[in-house]
């Protein structure tokens, strides 16, 4: 840990070419995984790192550097290179006075994972392998892992912020295979959460590895899904992940504070349905993608993306606050300390509605239901999406039908959004990691199930 004299004499030389604002970012980690991959243990890994960045502002340019030589010396000298980059001028400037915050917890950690045997959690892993064969000979190879994190961070800025944060994060992840001889399907399952081990012993292990095997039996002996426009109805849980790709990236400020978002000045405009209303909300209880504070040191917030269809609020970290002039909403996040921070997602998803699940199906007629969403791509300009469904299938006459793989999902957030014409009462979420320019960062996706009036699906 940085002592706050240092953090004061470090950021003092980091503003001494006429900054305006610099900032320290340091990381403790301890993380771990254990691998499982046909019933041996693969691999059990730890690693621990330290480093920290050191940010300069000056209005809207910004230097970052980033070291692991944690004396005073090597942080003064990264704050001098990172001070150098911004200007040459030596200006000088009044000593910056730290003053200590502490953060309010709002999630209860039992046992850290890292501390329980490796064994008992090897047995873990053999019960996912063990409970996904038991389903069917199809199923010929299960794949599981166990991972684990502690990370401790100090975050102390010129505006005279020191305060400091531990995290911890738990993750099972089980993937299955079925083959039939000339093609393989597989299945996922991968639920994370910011808590301990308590989170791994409170899990129906049995019953995900086995959901995991059937959607790769299924899809085994699934037929190839017809392309065409048609309606979809979208399930709950890892459905959230179109919400996610093609409307949420296009509401942070990385995006908007460029101009980049198809959402740029629409701050009060209608953007969806009247039956949308969307949140991210990084202040669930031991919710996967929740924060006590950001990477920036501001509290986690509970954001209203969309109200009754009408835009609300974007996601604005510290640089996309002064390009765009609106408060900051705690959204800063980074992978590590080697990433300067960005406007990010935590918890993001869609509010319950109204609308009976079985309706939507009966009221369709012929169409797609997508059970399981897989991943794809997104442009944030444009909004325009590409979505694997991992498990699909047909709706004819309002009733669910057999299996059909290699279906897409293809359109525009922004147009998807006025084409949602149900939204379910039951509102679940799913874990991942979200890739941008500030790295990987954990995230929950989540929606009830919804139903898109008209849209165009990839197949053959």
């Amino acid at each position: 840990m940085i002592a706050r004299g240092d953090a004061e004499l470090i950021l003092t030389c980091a503003l001494r070419t006429g900054g305006d604002f610099a900032e320290i970012f340091y990381e403790d980690l301890d993380s771990g995984d254990i691998a499982l991959m046909d019933r041996r243990i693969e691999s059990a890994n730890r690693t621990h790192t330290r480093g920290a960045g050191i940010r300069v502002f000056k209005g809207t340019s910004t230097v970052y550097a980033y070291t692991n030589d944690l004396t005073l010396e090597g942080m003064l000298k990264t704050a001098e290179e990172a001070a150098a980059a911004l200007g040459s001028a030596r200006e000088g400037g009044e000593p910056v006075r730290l003053f200590t915050a502490v953060p309010r917890n709002i999630h209860r950690i039992e046992r850290f994972a890292g501390d329980v045997q490796s064994k008992r959690r090897a047995d873990v892993l053999r019960l996912c392998d063990a409970a996904a064969r038991s389903l069917s000979e199809e199923i010929t190879q299960v794949s599981a892992g166990l991972m684990d994190e502690m990370q401790h961070v100090l975050i102390a800025n010129s505006d005279g912020l020191y305060i400091t944060d531990t995290r911890v994060r738990t993750r099972l992840r089980i993937t299955a295979v079925a083959a039939s001889g000339t093609e393989n399907q597989t299945g996922t399952q991968a639920p994370g959460a910011q808590a301990g081990y308590e989170f791994i012993e409170g899990l129906d292990i049995e019953a995900l590895a086995k959901a995991a095997g059937r959607t790769a039996i299924t899809m085994l002996h699934a037929k190839p899904c017809p392309a065409g426009v048609m309606p979809v109805v979208i399930e709950n849980g890892f459905g959230g992940v179109i919400f996610h790709e093609a409307c949420g990236h296009a509401l942070e400020a990385t995006s908007v504070g460029k101009g980049n978002s198809v959402f740029c000045g629409k701050l009060g405009q209608k953007i969806a349905a009247d039956c949308v209303t969307a949140v991210d909300d990084g202040t669930i209880a031991n919710a996967w993608g929740s924060l006590n504070i950001d990477d920036e040191g501001h509290p986690a917030q509970r954001k209203v993306l969309i109200e009754d269809g009408v835009l609300k609020s974007y996601m604005i970290d510290r640089l996309g606050s002064r390009r765009m002039g609106l408060p900051m909403t705690g959204s800063g996040r980074r992978q590590d300390y080697t990433f300067a921070p960005t406007s990010r997602m935590t918890n993001t998803f869609i509010c319950p509605g109204k609308d009976d699940n079985e309706e939507m199906i009966r009221t369709m007629g012929d169409g797609l239901y997508a059970a399981k969403m897989g991943g794809g791509s997104v442009n944030p300009v444009t909004g325009e999406f590409n979505f694997a469904v991992n498990e699909g299938y047909l709706v004819r006459d309002g009733r669910i039908q057999e299996p059909v793989r290699g279906a897409t999902l293809i359109g525009k957030g922004a147009d998807v959004l006025f084409k949602i014409d149900r939204v379910g009462t039951e509102l679940l979420t799913a874990q991942g990691m979200c890739g941008s320019l500030s790295g990987s960062v954990p995230t929950d996706v989540g929606q009830p199930r919804i139903r898109v009036k008209s849209m165009t699906v990839g197949g053959r």
